[in-house]
């Protein structure tokens, strides 16, 4: 299933804000590349402001999948304090899952944790997941159109490219360009939007604090390193083969993102482990690059990104007193 998505920000009152109070925010963001320290800042954070964890990470989401998705699960608990948590292990891997289902869970999610009165915090380094909770994205269902395929199949990829920027001259996403089925699916959306606008509004007003953890190239590349080393000593691969021995074929393995890509590939046996292991650290590495671009564009569209230097207590601390969160 895929969604069409309109990323005007929508307002509207939810929740209760406390009088003299409405410029507080009313959900936190701990954002960053991977291997930045999210999850061990969000829990601190979590523990001083009484506040829940929503994560944004699209493999955590899988149940079975733990060291190749970076779960870290021992980690949602500080000072003895279990930390609740939410979108993590809710669909068996063999199950689809798209950001229409995210922020559809995402948005029930933060519902109960304001009900509650207490504070939600996104954190994770899918862009994509947090942008749809941050830009409040309005999203539909889009079944498949047979008549449509069967339309376009006569045409060339060089005249699906036409026929999608006629529908979409904004379409950003050019390396859907070089895969024809891609090309068919986006244009199936942009069919369908002309006739059925995004259905209604799934957020009303965010005030959100997004904190953005932020290491140098070098420290960065040290990190990821390390904890490539523990998670392959941990049986990472030995994870990877039991996906499989439970039914989760070798194409469904490629979708699931680098380490479950790359150790698909040395079981089938294209890859022994040492080689498996230095093309799947240069590929975190790329990754990593990818998703600090990906922030990047979330802050030219309006997103602002408070940067915390490395995983600096201080640094979040000062963020969180200078939005009204903990007291000066």
């Amino acid at each position: 299933m895929t969604v069409v998505k309109d990323l005007r920000v929508r307002a509207g009152p939810h929740g209760p804000i406390p009088s003299g109070h409405e410029n507080i925010p009313n959900l936190l963001g701990v954002v960053g590349p991977t291997a930045s320290g999210k999850t061990t800042l969000a829990v601190k954070i979590a523990v001083r402001l009484g506040g829940e964890i929503v994560s944004a990470d699209s493999r955590q989401v899988y149940r079975e999948m733990n060291l190749g998705s970076g779960k870290d699960l021992e980690e949602y608990c500080c000072e003895g304090k279990p930390i609740p948590y939410h979108l993590i292990d809710v669909v068996s891997p063999t199950e689809s899952f798209s950001v229409f289902d995210y922020q559809q869970r995402a948005v029930e999610a933060l519902a109960l944790i304001w009900k509650r009165g207490r504070l939600p915090i996104l954190c994770g380094g899918t862009g994509l997941y947090v942008d749809s909770i941050l830009r409040n994205y309005r999203m539909t269902a889009v079944s498949e159109n047979p008549a449509l395929r069967e339309a376009l199949a006569r045409l060339s990829t060089d005249e699906l490219v036409l026929r999608l920027l006629s529908l979409r001259p904004d379409y950003h996403t050019r390396g859907d360009f070089r895969k024809r089925e891609r090309l068919v699916r986006a244009i199936e959306v942009a069919e369908h939007s002309l006739s059925h606008p995004p259905e209604g509004q799934p957020l009303g007003e965010l005030r959100p604090l997004v904190l953005y953890l932020e290491w140098s190239r070098s420290e960065l590349r040290n990190r990821i390193k390390k904890r490539l080393v523990e998670r392959l000593d941990q049986g990472m691969v030995e994870e990877v083969r039991h996906l499989r021995d439970i039914g989760v074929g070798w194409e469904r393995l490629e979708t699931f993102g680098l380490e479950y890509r790359y150790i698909a590939r040395h079981l089938k046996g294209e890859l022994d482990l040492a080689e498996m292991t230095e093309r799947l650290f240069f590929a975190i590495c790329r990754f990593s690059k990818r998703q600090e671009t990906w922030f990047r564009g979330m802050e030219k569209k309006g997103i602002a990104l408070y940067r915390v230097r490395r995983d600096s207590w201080e640094d979040a601390m000062n963020h969180l007193i200078r939005h009204g969160l903990l007291p000066t």
